[in-house]
């Protein structure tokens, strides 16, 4: 049993804690990305319209969804 026990530690930590640290590790970059995207088109709605056009798979209606803003001049 003892034997078992050192050889699931690598490092001092367990396979699973592993797995668990490189998955966090993956959020935090997913997250990271996702805050990039999300402030790119705040700061060019602050510049220009943004216009959505969707399309509903199951009728076939579409939508169209503007965005609008306005950049606060002195910047």
């Amino acid at each position: 049993m003892a034997k078992q026990d050192e050889a699931e530690t690598v490092n001092g930590l367990s396979p699973d804690i592993e797995r668990l640290i490189k998955r966090i590790d993956m959020l935090d970059k997913r997250l990271d990305s996702v805050d990039s995207i999300v402030s790119a088109v705040a700061e060019r709605v602050m510049r220009q319209p943004v216009t959505l056009s969707l399309t509903c798979p199951r009728c076939g209606h579409k939508v169209e969804i503007a965005v609008l803003g306005v950049e606060k001049p002195g910047r």
